[in-house]
């Protein structure tokens, strides 16, 4: 057996291919899927798992250099959104770099995720709870 945080093997496979700079979504519930990309489901049902546990999760093992959020998380989900700043912070914190971050309207979020490696599903339920991660480097 795998050991180490992240075990659904989907998702580490993702993560071992990323390159400097390659994107990965991790998204609520109800975030449209893109024709042709890869879609990991690891929602269980509504709000488990949820998305701040599955962003925690992910940066213990992904380096990630800057992200990208729908701007309307702001003033449509301010929970989330603070529960996203004190992530990396704890990031930060942990791995001595702060994360930029973009902000994009909805709509070109949605276009953005059509280059991303994959999306992973959570069963979040909570509006525009979504993320783009870009690969950073190790060294």
């Amino acid at each position: 057996m795998k050991k180490g945080i992240v075990l659904n093997s989907e998702i580490v496979s993702v993560m071992a291919r990323l390159g400097h700079g390659d994107s990965l979504c991790i998204a609520d519930s109800g975030l449209p899927v893109p024709e042709g990309r890869k879609r990991i489901d690891i929602a269980l049902r509504s709000g488990m798992p949820g998305f701040a546990d599955t962003l925690r999760t992910v940066l213990e093992e992904l380096c990630v250099e800057r992200v990208l959020l729908a701007e309307e998380i702001r003033t449509n989900n301010p929970d989330q959104y603070q529960a996203i700043e004190k992530i990396f912070e704890e990031y930060r914190t942990k791995n001595g770099q702060k994360v930029p971050v973009d902000f994009t309207p909805q709509t070109d979020f949605k276009k953005a995720t059509a280059s991303c490696a994959a999306i992973i599903r959570t069963g979040e339920c909570s509006p525009y709870s979504n993320i783009i991660l870009y690969s950073g480097v190790i060294f």
